[in-house]
């Protein structure tokens, strides 16, 4: 493990992620996002966006394809509501011997070593988590530790997204956060014929059938607003070919079933379960948008 030394503190780094996916389907949101990153100056620091959408339709995938596609390394944090301010930065552990060590987030590991960080669904933490990243995310771009006493600067390299779900289980967050974590990336559910080559990616032995069958199962739950995603699409594809598998049977003949295991018995009739579905909760509302003539993303 790396380590680095903060004003006489020793701390170790976490590594970045060992591989980096790469983005499939629609390509404005991934546009959308390196303009947010693209190089800049001290007076013009690059920008700090949320990604909103539904669950399972890409938000971390594509801030981590992102990074990949500026060449950069990632670091992701997965926030929830018990998230520590010394979490996002840096916290004690017990070494060898009762000896003290620190060891840096994955946000902070980020901001020293000039990668790109994912904070995984920001809007499940509580507001005091938020206060103590406010510096980094506005022009001072910098951060303190409480736990080890020292003040970090970020690294010109250093990128950061947010991941937001847009369902009941998060939280609004004040307009001060909101306010720095701008502009607002949305991913909507793809188009059939991106629904299929992200399904064949991840379910490379799957057949054209399977895939026609799920792929139309998924537009008409989108055409119903319905929050099925592609993520649920490769758990339906993958566990209907395994049924069939077991069962010496067709694939397609085994989707009813894997929709049963994966979405639950009402999700066989999408009709009636919009029906019984209350309308969704939306708070975000504000939109972002680019001059499509604005071809430069480096």
């Amino acid at each position: 493990m790396k380590t680095t030394v903060l004003d006489g503190v020793s701390v170790e780094l976490l590594p970045p992620e060992p591989s980096l996916p790469e983005w499939i389907g629609q390509t404005e949101p991934l546009r959308q996002l390196l303009a947010c990153w693209m190089d800049g100056d001290e007076d013009d620091p690059p920008m700090s966006p949320r990604i909103t959408g539904v669950p399972g339709v890409g938000k971390t995938t594509l801030a981590m394809a992102a990074a990949r596609v500026r060449g950069q390394s990632c670091w992701v944090q997965q926030c929830t509501s018990d998230t520590r301010p010394e979490d996002l930065v840096i916290t004690p552990v017990l070494g060898d011997a009762g000896r003290i060590l620190y060891r840096a987030s994955p946000l902070l590991s980020a901001v020293l070593e000039g990668g790109v960080c994912v904070l995984d669904e920001g809007n499940r933490m509580s507001e005091k988590a938020w206060a103590s990243l406010a510096a980094l995310l506005d022009h001072r771009r910098s951060v303190d530790s409480t736990t080890a006493g020292v003040r970090v600067q970020a690294h010109r390299d250093f990128r950061i997204a947010v991941t937001m779900n847009e369902d009941g289980s998060t939280f609004d967050l004040p307009d001060y956060v909101v306010s720095r974590l701008q502009p607002r990336v949305e991913i909507g559910f793809p188009g059939p014929g991106e629904e299929d080559r992200i399904l064949a990616h991840h379910s490379p032995r799957s057949s054209d059938d399977l895939r026609a069958m799920c792929v139309a199962y998924l537009q008409e739950a989108h055409g119903l607003d319905l929050p099925f995603s592609v993520r649920d699409g490769i758990h339906l594809v993958r566990l209907a070919g395994r049924l069939a598998a077991q069962g010496g049977t067709e694939a397609a003949a085994s989707f009813p079933e894997a929709v049963r295991r994966v979405l639950g018995d009402d999700a066989l009739d999408l009709g009636a379960l919009r029906r019984r579905r209350p309308a969704p909760r939306r708070t975000d509302s504000d939109e972002f948008f680019f001059d499509p003539d604005e071809d430069d993303l480096r």
